[in-house]
This record gives structure tokens, C-alpha cells and sequence, in this order.
């Protein structure tokens, strides 16, 4: 027989997200909160980062991905939070039913909130469509590190590494510091993906070269990846006729992009932004069914943890609250320039931060928050990257008493390479 029990909020994903929305939901009054996670342990992708980088926004020190994540577990096992690893969620319906399954069978939460965490995955070599054969050697990045960090495994001797984004280029130094070749890194854009200290750290400091403009259209090899073709591509992102080569290695590692994880979502019936890939949320986390919120990178793809963990905090605190959500006063759009903002509703406004993420690389530029003819945020950029989110507080904004549409534009020089 299935285990029925009572929640205030069920958390589904125990990364940086869902540990910190759970213990924000803890801290706000909320009595009984269920966090939820189908691997066997909490944190998530940090397990994996070995690195240091984390934590300067949050904490004010410098930690890895464990140590940071080993905060929050301390954090949660002090606390009166039901934590269940190996659960997997299989439904979440809109009154906030959730129906879960772990090695002691079959649990039936039925929840007053429910938080979405659940992260988000890499896109792979069927989503991009490389042409060639189909030998073993094809890899995620975000795998190998996993595989290398805990698993203690080499993905091969030689590898080429499609795509300049940051798991892509910490990997290569990874890969680097066990003693495999990383040939070249290479990016489809004509400027860096990811952030430029892993630039600077994980690639220039090893000598590892990067090449732009120019992306994989071919693998070859039978058992065991022999070569890949790498072809320079024009302003279209369409490969330049003769302008190939073959490069040998015995492995390819894509770095090609995030996916946030949002099939339950999905389900329930919630649109998604196309511009983010997760569900439009307001300032809290709050969906366009008021008891379900979303935060971390089911809600967009971010930069740092140290926000993931922030904002999820905030949206923990909401969903403890048994006050429904004001009425919306703003919708926030891409204008030029900008690639997606988040969130993308606002009710009260000065509470939280907006984060924007440029579509390009540009420099000496603008960015301006528009309501129709007004301009109610504008704010000088030295330079901006896709890979960077701008962080904006809202309290830093002339809201006005009208509602409605709020457009953000970004302009500047365009930035080539670094």
C-alpha cells in the first residue's frame, strides 16, 4: 500500500537549489518539508566540481563544489527537514500531489506548495546532429568530469573538446593534470562561451589551443573515435567550403549547452519561456499556478551556484507562505541585444533581483529597462557575455504606478574572441 502523508512544501531536487529552497521553506514556518531526491545524495553537480570558485557571493570565501554543498547538508541535517534520497518523483498533479517511489516502496505526498529544483542536464550529440560514425569515445563533458572526479576513470589519451563553456574548459585542465592531451577547444561563436577566468586558468596556463569561428562536422573511427573534422564556419554558424581538417584523438567531449530539466513541468500544464527554457516566474519563484514554484537552473541556466542558492532560498520562504500572490504588475521582455531575463513576472516591486543574460558579447555599451517611453533603469556596461548574467536589484529600479510591459535592451561594440 502506498505511504500517504501531509506537507506543507515537498522540494523535488536536492542540488544547491532544492537544499537551499527547503531550508528556506524551514526557516519561514513551514512544519513539515519533504526534499526529494532521486540520486543517492544530496548536491547534485557539486559533487563533482572539485574545483574551487564557489561561494565568494554567498559565503564571502572561496570553496569547492563538495565543501559548498557540504554546508548545506550540515545545514539540513540539524534540521527537522525530511530528507529521501534514491526517490524518484514519478507525478506531481496541480493540487500538489506528488507521487514518489524509493526502495521502501511508494509515497503519496499531497502538499500545500511544491518547489521545483530538479536542475538542469547537458544537451548531447543527437541534439546537435554531428554527422559521422558512431564509435564509443563520444562524450559529455560534464560525464567525464564525473567520471574522472569520482568515478576515478580516463575518457581516453587525446581529446578534442567541442564548445568553450565552463564545465568544457575545466574539464580540459582536468584532463590535462591526469595526463590526456586536449588537442584543441572549439567554438562554434566567434567568443568565448564561458567565463574568462576558466579561460585564462583552465586553458591558456596549459597552453591547451582554442579555436573560434569553427565547430566539429565529422567522426571517424569504427570501435573507438580515430579523428574528427573540424570546419570553419561563417557568420551563419554554416560550415566554410575547404576550409576543414581532420584532427586526430580518441575522444570528443561536448560542452555544447545546458538543458533545464523541466518534464514535470511541463506536465502539469505551466508554459515555458522559450527564451529560458524553464516556466515564467516571478521575483519569488512562483509559476502560473500559485502553489508551485520553480527555482535554481529549472527556471534558467545561471552563471553562478552562489545565485542558484540565493534566489532558491527566496522561493523556499514564498512557498512556506500560505498568502496567495499578488497580482502581476510587470512583464519583463527581451529587447535587443538581450538573450533572456529572469524572472520574467513581477508583483512587488523592489523584492529580489533580476538577472539578465546578454545575447552577445558586446562592450561599451547600455542597458535600459523601458516602460513604453520611459526609461526607468539604465545602467553603463564596460562589457557583457552571454556566459555572464547581469545581476540587477529591483529595489534599484524607478517602477512605475502603471503596469504592464517592461522591455530590456542591451547595446555596444560587438566583442570578438576573448
Amino acid at each position: 500500500m502506498p505511504k500517504k502523508v501531509l506537507a506543507d512544501v515537498v522540494v523535488i531536487g536536492g542540488g544547491p537549489a532544492g537544499m537551499a529552497a527547503a531550508l528556506g521553506a524551514r526557516e519561514s514556518g513551514a512544519k513539515i518539508v519533504f526534499l526529494l531526491e532521486r540520486g543517492d545524495e544530496l548536491g547534485g553537480i557539486l559533487n563533482q566540481c572539485i574545483h574551487a570558485g564557489f561561494g565568494v557571493q554567498r559565503f564571502g570565501e572561496e570553496l569547492t563544489g563538495p565543501e559548498y554543498a557540504g554546508i548545506y547538508k550540515d545545514r539540513l541535517a540539524s534540521s527537522s527537514i525530511e530528507v529521501m534520497t534514491s526517490t524518484l518523483v514519478c507525478e506531481v498533479n496541480r493540487d500538489g500531489y506528488v507521487k514518489a517511489v524509493n526502495r521502501s516502496g511508494i509515497w503519496e505526498i499531497s502538499a500545500r506548495s511544491v518547489v521545483m529544483a530538479m536542475g538542469c542536464r547537458e544537451r548531447t550529440r543527437d541534439m546537435i546532429r554531428i554527422p559521422g560514425t558512431r564509435p564509443s569515445g563520444v562524450f559529455t563533458a560534464g560525464l567525464v568530469q564525473y567520471m574522472v572526479n569520482v568515478d576515478g576513470l580516463l575518457p581516453g589519451k587525446e581529446a578534442v573538446i567541442l564548445g568553450s563553456g565552463d564545465i568544457g574548459l575545466i574539464v580540459a585542465r582536468r584532463l590535462e593534470l591526469e595526463g590526456v592531451r586536449v588537442n584543441a577547444v572549439v567554438e562554434i561563436r566567434d567568443s568565448l562561451s564561458g567565463l574568462v577566468r576558466n579561460y585564462v586558468q583552465c586553458l591558456l596556463d596549459f597552453n591547451i589551443p582554442m579555436l573560434f569561428s569553427h565547430t566539429v562536422t565529422g567522426i571517424r573511427g569504427e570501435d573507438r573515435v580515430e579523428a574528427v573534422k573540424i570546419s570553419k564556419v561563417d557568420n551563419s554558424w554554416r560550415p566554410i567550403k575547404g576550409a576543414s581538417q581532420w584532427m586526430e584523438c580518441d575522444c570528443l567531449l561536448l560542452s555544447v549547452g545546458l538543458i533545464p530539466e523541466n518534464e514535470l513541468t511541463q506536465r502539469l500544464g505551466i508554459p515555458i519561456c522559450p527564451e529560458s527554457g524553464g516556466p515564467y516566474i516571478d521575483e519569488k519563484g512562483t509559476t502560473e499556478i500559485p502553489h508551485i514554484f520553480a527555482c535554481g537552473n529549472v527556471s534558467s541556466v545561471f552563471d553562478l551556484v552562489d545565485y542558484v542558492s540565493i534566489i532558491s532560498e527566496r522561493t523556499g520562504s514564498a512557498a512556506a507562505l500560505k498568502n496567495p500572490p499578488a497580482p502581476v504588475s510587470f512583464i519583463l521582455e527581451c529587447g535587443g541585444g538581450v538573450g533572456l531575463v529572469v524572472p520574467q513576472r513581477i508583483r512587488e516591486r523592489g523584492e529580489g533581483d533580476i538577472f539578465v543574460r546578454p545575447a552577445t558579447a558586446l562592450r561599451d555599451g547600455n542597458i535600459r529597462f523601458q516602460r513604453g517611453e520611459r526609461i526607468i533603469y539604465e545602467k553603463p556596461i564596460s562589457i557583457c557575455r552571454p556566459s555572464e548574467m547581469i545581476r540587477i536589484p529591483s529595489r534599484g529600479i524607478e517602477w512605475p504606478h502603471e503596469t504592464g510591459k517592461v522591455k530590456i535592451e542591451i547595446d555596444g561594440e560587438p566583442v570578438q574572441g576573448i
